[in-house]
């Protein structure tokens, strides 16, 4: 059995004419079986003839071509339509003569180039077989050779159709493999700043002050200590999140709780950022993608205050309702430290996207009196 579910995978392995050869062998052993070689198209209503020993390479000249039809779709073309032609004028009629219309569904469907000039010849020497069927006699009339013509133009065109649905398929498929690699880079780009940013400026903002403590090694040594904590931290995030990166680690994303947020709030304040953090209510069981974007907003917000307002006071609050859980992160306007480097602007639109996309509402901008503030509020159990 593990043999006979192989073989398909085999099969396709081969060249393309191979896999199209049995067919084609197939029609031409039809075409020269007695109780059926007579019973093909009968273009021109001419006498039907027995068989003789052109017919044996008329059958193989309209038959085995049919092996080229992907490969070499308009050679394939060209070899079936001669031997259809030598069928009808002899008159043998043979089964072989379903090779034509075969031949150009897959000329619309495979042909690469010259696909207008290939339409105009064919047409061309149809014509020259019509009219050569009627000076042999032929009481076809000339309605009867443009519906056959019709017909081969309807094979012609449901290849060409064909060709068309399967590049627009091919074409919506590149277009959703891109917005998937898009959203791709777009999220890892989101994690890097939600899991770097936030310590490094806490870095940057300690190492700041740690400038004007060389008078105090008791509070130098103390700030240096944060520095390097902060700097462990960075490092095990970014390595957690390189080792997603890779396809091989069977690692599963990490995802912040909200009660991580007090380590979060203590990090910030040993950054000498003062913050008082408040918490009303306790976390639903299950919460979903909640959990997480509350964290990152959070962290966005307190980073944000340690870049602009650094030493200002900020308040955390963290409210857990029945249907929701709410955050909001107020900083006062007053700063008594040099703030540091602006940033991209990212990380507030990645927490409105992500805030959005639960299904809730996102807020950031200045507050009468000075200060800034960022709110934001999602149902609970939004996404698990």
């Amino acid at each position: 059995m593990i043999g006979l579910r192989h073989i398909p995978d085999r099969w396709r392995q081969f060249d393309v004419t191979v896999r199209d050869l049995p067919f084609a062998l197939l029609i031409a052993v039809a075409s020269l079986m007695p109780s059926v070689n007579s019973h093909g198209t009968q273009l021109g209503e001419l006498p039907t003839r027995p068989l003789d020993a052109l017919a044996v390479w008329m059958v193989a000249l309209e038959a085995l071509p049919l092996a080229l039809r992907r490969r070499w779709p308009v050679v394939c073309l060209t070899l079936v339509s001669i031997g259809f032609a030598v069928d009808q004028l002899r008159g043998y009629h043979t089964v072989a003569t379903i090779a034509l219309p075969i031949a150009l569904l897959n000329a619309g469907l495979h042909a690469e180039r010259h696909r207008r000039r290939t339409m105009v010849l064919a047409t061309a020497a149809y014509v020259l077989l019509a009219v050569a069927l009627d000076r042999r006699g032929s009481s076809e009339g000339l309605a009867g050779f443009t519906t056959f013509f019709l017909a081969l133009a309807i094979a012609w065109g449901a290849g060409a159709w064909l060709r068309l649905s399967r590049a627009a398929e091919a074409e919506r498929r590149s277009h959703v493999a891109e917005a998937a690699r898009t959203a791709e880079r777009t999220r890892i780009a989101r994690e890097l700043h939600d899991v770097v940013a936030h310590h490094v400026t806490a870095m940057v903002v300690q190492a700041e002050a740690a400038r004007y403590l060389t008078a105090a090694p008791g509070r130098l040594d103390q700030a240096l200590s944060a520095i390097t904590d902060t700097g462990r931290r960075a490092v095990t995030d970014l390595r957690h999140l390189l080792d997603l990166l890779n396809p091989d680690h069977g690692t599963e994303p990490r995802t912040p709780a909200v009660g991580e947020l007090h380590d979060l709030v203590e990090q910030t304040r040993r950054a000498g950022q003062p913050v008082e953090f408040v918490e009303e209510g306790g976390p639903a069981e299950h919460i979903g993608s909640a959990e997480a974007t509350i964290y990152r907003v959070v962290q966005e917000a307190l980073t944000n205050a340690l870049k602009y307002a650094h030493g200002s006071r900020t308040t955390v609050h963290l409210q857990h309702g029945a249907r929701e859980i709410s955050v909001q992160v107020s900083t006062d306007g007053s700063s008594t430290h040099a703030a540091s480097p602006g940033g991209s602007g990212r990380g507030l639109a990645g927490l409105r996207e992500r805030v959005a996309v639960l299904g809730g509402e996102f807020s950031a901008g200045r507050r009468e009196g000075g200060g800034f503030v960022v709110t934001a509020r999602i149902p609970v159990g939004s996404a698990s």
